[in-house]
């Protein structure tokens, strides 16, 4: 099934100031994180941002704060699973409820807490679509085997561009036209 912009949730795991610079080319999953949510913000995605322990690991790193839309919901959190908030499942329950039914995810660490997340996710029937080049972790072995075991779990594995050009759907849009630049 393709990602359609009005059934999507984008989902942002823990891109925090502590935890971002050790992560294994940590650049590039910002940046392509960042594009998704140039994305949702164009095309009114709404968006959920998980912190985990931020007190520790600090707030969610500017480049992603900044690109973030009005709407969007930030969470603390100490689960691991952002699923396993009772923050998250009270903003992700009301998403629901107006049919947005694709959980399009992406952040740190590929297998700790986006795994948990991903494999809570599926455990509740969702769809979702883990984007691998905007999902990181510390050690490349590490995300490797995160993204091998979600995709095992039933995730869709897809990249930052996939996701961009599915929920666009066509060309010749204004939207088309301010977003194809994040691809160039």
């Amino acid at each position: 099934m393709l990602l359609d912009a009005q059934r999507s949730v984008l989902i942002v795991i823990d891109l925090q100031e502590k935890l971002v610079p050790a992560i294994d080319k940590g650049d590039d999953v910002v940046a392509n994180a960042g594009k998704l949510l140039e994305g949702a913000g164009r095309l009114g995605v709404p968006v959920i941002v998980s912190e985990q322990y931020p007190k520790g690991l600090g707030l969610t790193v500017d480049d992603i704060a900044s690109k973030l839309p009005n709407e969007s919901k930030t969470i603390a959190k100490l689960t691991f699973s952002a699923a396993r908030s009772e923050d998250f499942r009270r903003d992700l329950s009301a998403l629901r409820g107006r049919g947005r039914d694709q959980m399009v995810i992406c952040g740190t660490e590929t297998h700790v807490c986006v795994l948990q997340t991903v494999a809570d996710l599926l455990a509740e029937d969702l769809p979702v679509y883990l984007v691998t080049d905007a999902s990181g972790s510390r050690a490349e072995p590490n995300r490797r085997a995160g993204v091998e075991r979600m995709a095992g779990l039933g995730a869709q594995c897809v990249t930052s561009e996939m996701v961009l050009f599915e929920w666009l759907e066509a060309a010749g849009s204004d939207d088309f036209k301010e977003l194809s630049k994040l691809i160039k």
